[in-house]
C-alpha cells in the first residue's frame, strides 16, 4: 500500500462564520486522517469511524503497535478524574458504561462489531486541524487494544469517533456538518469539517436521520441511522415488503451509514432476495465459485471465479439502495471485490461487495464505504439528515488544493 504524507489546510467558505477544516485521508481498509496532537504536537493518524462516538489513539508502545501518542511529551495533557460530569454524565451513550479506576480516573472500555476492542483512560488535550487549534478535547489514552486486523490498524495511531454522542469528535467540535469524499482510483479523499456550499457541487439528495427517542435493546441512537425502503438490480424492484427495513421492538434492523466498516451488510432476508436476484441477472457473464466453505471476511458467502488473464470484468446489473428521499447506486466495479492473494487455479476470487448481518451476528443493515466511493457525502446535523451526489472524488480533491 501506497502511504503518502497527507496535508492538512483550512477551505475557505462564506456560508460557514468559520473556515471549514478539511483532512484529506488515504485507505486501504479504513480511512484514516492526519493531524496532531498535543504540546509540542505529536502526529498521529486516526481511522475516520462515523459509527462510533470516543476519539482514542493508542497510549502504551508494544511490539505490535509502534504508532502511539505519548502523554508524557505533553504539558497540555490532562487525565479526565471519574467525578468529573464528563465521566458521569457524558459517557452515557457508551456501550459499555465508563467506570472509576484504582487511581480515581475515568476509565473506558470499547468494543466494536468486528470483535476489536480497546481500553484506557478518558483525557484531554489539544487538538489541531489546519490553522484551528482544539484545546480541551476530550479522547481516549488507551492501553491495551485487541485487534482482529493487525497489519492494518498497526499503521494507525488510533481512531476519531463521528457520531452523534456528546463525546464524539464533530459534536465536541460543534461543527454543524461535515463531508467526506472517497476517491476510487488513487486510494485519496477529502474531510471536509464544517459547511460546504460550492457552487460546482451538483445538489445532494437527503434522506433523513431516524430519531428513536425511547432506549431501546439493539438501537444505536447516536448513529447515523436511515430508512432503507426497497433495493432493486437493474431496474427489478426486489420483492420484499417494507417492513423488513423497519428497526422490530427491539430497535434491531436500523440501516446505519458507517465509514468505520468496509463493505455493506444486509439482514438475512433481504441479503438472500438480493443474492438470488444478482446471481440471476449474472448467470451468463460470471461463474460462481462453488466452494460451500469459503467465506469472506465472515459474511460474504457469494463470490466468483474470474480468468486471472482478463483484465476487466463484464458489464454488471446496478444495484440501488433506495433510501427515504435518497438513492444510492452501486455500479461496475464496487460490486464485486478482488480478494487478495486468493487465486483458484488460473482464476482470481471476487466477492459480491454486500454481506449478510446475520452471519456476523449484527442486528443491523450497515452502509459500508466501499459503496460511498465517489459520492459526495454529507452528514448535517444542524438539520439532522445526510445528502449524498456522484462525484468524481479525485476531481473534488483537486479542487480543495488535495491531491497525490
Amino acid at each position: 500500500m501506497l502511504v503518502l504524507p497527507l496535508k492538512t489546510q483550512v477551505v475557505p467558505s462564506g456560508s460557514f462564520p468559520r473556515s471549514p477544516n478539511k483532512l484529506h485521508f488515504h485507505h486501504n481498509v479504513s480511512l484514516t486522517v492526519s493531524l496532531t496532537v498535543g504540546t509540542p504536537p505529536q502526529n498521529v493518524s486516526m481511522v475516520l469511524d462515523t459509527g462510533s462516538e470516543l476519539s482514542w489513539l493508542r497510549c502504551n508502545k508494544t511490539q505490535t503497535f509502534q504508532t502511539t501518542f505519548d502523554p508524557n511529551r505533553s504539558s497540555s495533557y490532562s487525565p479526565v478524574p471519574c467525578s468529573s460530569l464528563t465521566c458521569t454524565d457524558r459517557t452515557r451513550d457508551f456501550p459499555i458504561p465508563a467506570s472509576c479506576d484504582s487511581n480515581q480516573l475515568c476509565h473506558a472500555i470499547l468494543s466494536y462489531a468486528d470483535a476489536s476492542s480497546s481500553e484506557g483512560n478518558l483525557a484531554s488535550d489539544t487538538f489541531y486541524i489546519g490553522n484551528s487549534d482544539m484545546p480541551g478535547t476530550i479522547f481516549g489514552c488507551m492501553d491495551s487494544s485487541f485487534s482482529t486486523n493487525t497489519e492494518e490498524d498497526s499503521k494507525n495511531t488510533g481512531l476519531m469517533g463521528m457520531n452523534r454522542g456528546s463525546l464524539s469528535f464533530v459534536s465536541q467540535m460543534d461543527f454543524p456538518k461535515f463531508s467526506y469524499c472517497i476517491s476510487d482510483s488513487d486510494f485519496s479523499g477529502v474531510l471536509l469539517l464544517g459547511d460546504a456550499n460550492f457552487s460546482w457541487l451538483m445538489p445532494l439528495n437527503y434522506t433523513p436521520l431516524i430519531q428513536i427517542s425511547t432506549p431501546l435493546p439493539y438501537f444505536d441512537r447516536v448513529a447515523y441511522t436511515v430508512q432503507l425502503e426497497g433495493i432493486k438490480v437493474s431496474s427489478k424492484l426486489l420483492p420484499l415488503p417494507k417492513s423488513v427495513f423497519v428497526p422490530d421492538h427491539t430497535g434491531a434492523g436500523q440501516t446505519m451509514v458507517d465509514s468505520g466498516t468496509q463493505f455493506t451488510f444486509l439482514l438475512g432476508p433481504v441479503y438472500s432476495a438480493l443474492r438470488n436476484e444478482f446471481l440471476n441477472q449474472t448467470s451468463q457473464i460470471l461463474r460462481v465459485l462453488e466452494d460451500p466453505n469459503y467465506v469472506f471476511q465472515g459474511g460474504m458467502d457469494l463470490c466468483y471465479r474470474v480468468p486471472l488473464s482478463q483484465t476487466s470484468l463484464p458489464w454488471l446489473p446496478t444495484v440501488s439502495l433506495m433510501f427515504r428521499g435518497a438513492e444510492m447506486k452501486v455500479s461496475g466495479d464496487r460490486l464485486l471485490y478482488r480478494v487478495p492473494g486468493e487465486v483458484r487455479g488460473s482464476d482470481s476470487v471476487y466477492c459480491f461487495t454486500f454481506g449478510n448481518s446475520d452471519l456476523l451476528a449484527v442486528e443491523a443493515y450497515v452502509i459500508g464505504h466501499h459503496h460511498q466511493q465517489n459520492v459526495w457525502m454529507e452528514f448535517d446535523l444542524e438539520k439532522s439528515r445526510i445528502g449524498f451526489a456522484q462525484v468524481q472524488c479525485d476531481l473534488a480533491g483537486q479542487r480543495f488544493g488535495v491531491g497525490l
